[in-house]
């Protein structure tokens, strides 16, 4: 069955939430759900637009669709380099943060096209779903993240002893400090969860409230369903910016941080809980305060 929008459709059968992705076929015994469909064909998109504006990207300033790309770069780049005590080593990964950013922000637009969804359906479920709107696309994506930052924060540490120190604000034999390492930790490897979490739900969420929000305005009348339905429409455009924003800031943070502070124990070896302004004693000219 086909069913196009505008959602004056939602309306008129109910609002349909989807959240597990559905099976579009099969090749070689290996599952092609509609979500991973959609995720390569913006794959390709994104890639075919990105070598584009390479080829056209002059040291004068141009404009249309170039110059919000170079805009986009620009932001997420200074933003990476920034982040870093060291610049060189930021510099580094700002290709990945910059094609991680572009691919979630288009996938998380990409939702608002109209044949994703009930816009256009086969075997009774839609053709196509976001990428990001399917948690296992967002997980793996958080775990590829996570890797990436782990294997940059160990390179940058100085190996992986150096990056493990930086858990540890005090001395390691002290049983408190002991137990807040392995809290902090514990709370680094869930990272992965929390990012691929909070970009699934934002993606699903939105697209469950449009789906909704069409379905009471079209009980009143199939007219009012669209109008009803663009505020949220716009809003999602503006969610979807800013979850690619904090997902890749999250993510170059978490690097930075680890880098930064096995900087600051490199130049600062016999640190102690004393020195460090995190904890509970600290020093301001030359007082103490507790």
């Amino acid at each position: 069955m086909i069913r196009f929008w505008p959602v004056s459709l939602v309306a008129a059968s109910g609002p349909v939430v989807h959240i597990a992705p559905g099976t579009n076929f099969t090749v070689g015994g290996l599952t092609i759900t509609n979500s991973m469909l959609y995720g390569w064909i913006w794959i390709t998109i994104i890639t075919a637009l990105l070598i584009w504006v390479a080829r056209r990207v002059t040291i004068k300033p141009q404009g249309g669709l170039i110059q919000y790309v170079e805009a986009a770069v620009e932001f997420i780049r200074n933003t990476v380099e920034g982040a870093f005590n060291d610049k060189a080593i930021g510099r580094k990964y700002v290709p990945f943060f910059v094609t991680l950013f572009v691919f979630i922000l288009l996938n998380n637009w990409s939702e608002l096209v109209p044949v994703v969804g009930d816009g256009f359906q086969v075997h009774q479920h839609p053709a196509f779903r976001p990428f990001t709107g399917d948690l296992n696309a967002t997980f793996a994506m958080g775990l590829v993240t996570m890797i990436v930052v782990y294997t940059g924060s160990i390179r940058g540490s100085g190996g992986l002893g150096k990056y493990l120190r930086h858990f540890f604000v005090g001395n390691p034999l002290n049983p408190g400090y002991f137990f807040l390492a392995m809290i902090e930790l514990f709370t680094d490897l869930t990272r992965v969860i929390s990012l691929s979490l909070r970009l699934f739900l934002n993606v699903a969420i939105g697209e469950i409230l449009i789906s909704i929000m069409a379905y009471l305005a079209g009980q009143a009348s199939s007219f009012l369903s669209p109008i009803a339905a663009m505020p949220f429409v716009l809003l999602e455009f503006a969610v979807g910016a800013l979850q690619a924003y904090i997902f890749t800031i999250l993510s170059t943070m978490y690097m930075a941080t680890a880098v930064n502070s096995a900087g600051t124990h490199a130049e600062h070896p016999d640190l102690t809980e004393d020195d460090v302004p995190e904890t509970i004693n600290s020093k301001v000219n030359g007082r103490s305060y507790t």
